[in-house]
């Protein structure tokens, strides 16, 4: 980061700053050019060229190939986290039926982006969220909200028959995670290519890298559940069963207080959840040791599934531990 140094002068009523030089060319203004000064939360001045005032919209084209529908959905997920506002999908042939249900279902999958024209050989959609007004805060909550029931839902699965629907459930959930994901890096992409953005969502450079990293724990803990809900087998043992719902509500508290603690800056708040997965490593100890030594009919040996549902409940619980870790030591407040 370059500073400048810069006496205050006073003509009439007005205070006068001169700008850099090196800033005015890099910007290209000239006599008479405005440029846009806001007042940040802290009292400090952010200046910007007036090219940076009004939103601009940036536009891409995907040229559609029968060949390459799997390119195609994949630029889509690209351009969209770049923060290109319409994308085009333009075709010198007539889009496959089974091809144009997938682009659709790929565009509907990303948060805010709608489809605004279509006919046999292009499909057009727009982003049409004013980023200025979205709370990258707001976003990563409803991502924790949604994580949470799945959790939750999936612990109730516990002990009892097989309940398909509620395991399709928490399944389906996880795409909303991943919604919800998509649009926050978008809108972190967006405030690292646009100084004017940061400061209006008031983000500085190491809150955009705090926010992608958490961002991508929970993302991560909505596939751990996932997978957690999948794998989860029917206990017979009572202690067994105990003894996991009793380290699952360990880790339900653990993302309660991490999350709290990563968005309030609390660093005391932070620091409960080592303690809790420590107490939750001790229960996960004497789960396997229940599991992999008692082998009486009542309590068979531990099978696969219920390995893949401990080594779950462990992901799960260190992405807490890493959303908590991510909290400010007080000195960089």
């Amino acid at each position: 980061m370059l500073r400048f140094g810069r006496r205050v002068q006073q003509i009439g009523s007005s205070f006068l700053v001169s700008l850099p030089s090196g800033w005015v060319k890099k910007n290209n203004l000239k006599k008479g050019n405005m440029v846009l000064i806001e007042i940040n939360n802290d009292n400090t001045l952010s200046l910007f060229s007036s090219d940076l005032t009004g939103e601009e919209l940036k536009e891409v084209t995907i040229a559609y190939s029968h060949i390459s529908v799997d390119s195609i959905v994949n630029q889509i997920y690209g351009t969209y986290l770049l923060g290109y506002n319409i994308i085009r999908i333009k075709g010198t042939e007539e889009i496959a039926f089974d091809h144009r249900d997938r682009i659709k279902h790929t565009m509907r999958t990303l948060a805010g982006l709608e489809i605004i024209e279509e006919d046999s050989t292009n499909i057009i959609c727009q982003f049409l969220l004013d980023a200025g007004t979205l709370d990258i805060e707001k976003i990563l909550r409803r991502m924790n909200t949604i994580i949470a029931g799945m959790y939750k839902d999936t612990i109730d699965l516990l002990g009892r028959s097989y309940e398909n629907n509620i395991r399709k459930s928490v399944v389906s959930r996880d795409a909303e995670v991943d919604r919800q994901y998509f649009l926050l890096v978008r809108l972190i992409r967006s405030a690292m290519l646009d100084p004017q953005l940061a400061t209006k969502l008031n983000l500085s450079n190491i809150d955009i890298l705090d926010y992608r990293i958490a961002a991508n724990h929970l993302e991560n803990a909505g596939d751990y559940i996932k997978d957690f809900a999948k794998a989860l087998p029917r206990l017979e043992s009572k202690e067994l069963l105990n003894e996991i719902i009793e380290a699952s509500i360990l880790t339900v508290r653990m993302q309660e207080k991490s999350v709290t603690a990563f968005v309030n800056n609390n660093r005391i708040e932070s620091s409960e959840i080592i303690k809790l997965y420590n107490k939750f490593n001790q229960l996960m100890d004497s789960i396997k040791e229940l599991s992999a030594f008692r082998n009486r009919p009542e309590e068979p040996m531990l099978s696969i599934s219920l390995l893949n549902s401990v080594y779950s409940m462990d992901k799960i619980a260190r992405c807490w531990v890493d959303v908590a870790d991510l909290v400010k030591p007080s000195y960089l407040k």
